[in-house]
């Protein structure tokens, strides 16, 4: 497995409750296909440089994890398609 480092902004104007659940089901995406996740830094909401889609402000989160090739193209399908995820970066880490 390799690591990989997650970047993503989820809508800002989303209860405490429905982030928290949608954050649980992002790492669920990892875990539940074989993966591991080692550091989850929550960065809280932030204000954006310019506006996407309409919205000023976004909650960021950062997600360090061990995953396979089809894990995470998964998560990166499912991230596309979540209408509650304005934007995310997934890099991979270098090897040590």
């Amino acid at each position: 497995m390799k690591k990989y480092e997650v970047m993503y902004i989820l809508n800002a104007s989303l209860e405490d409750e429905k982030r928290v659940a949608l954050i649980d089901s992002l790492h669920a995406i990892i875990t539940d296909n074989g993966g591991k996740i080692e550091k989850v830094d929550d960065w809280g909401i932030r204000e954006f440089a310019y506006e996407i889609e309409h919205m000023k402000k976004g909650y960021y989160v950062v997600t360090t994890f061990e995953a396979d090739n089809e894990t995470v193209k998964e998560f990166d399908r499912l991230m596309r398609i979540n209408a509650n995820v304005v934007r995310y970066m997934n890099i991979k880490l270098d090897e040590e």
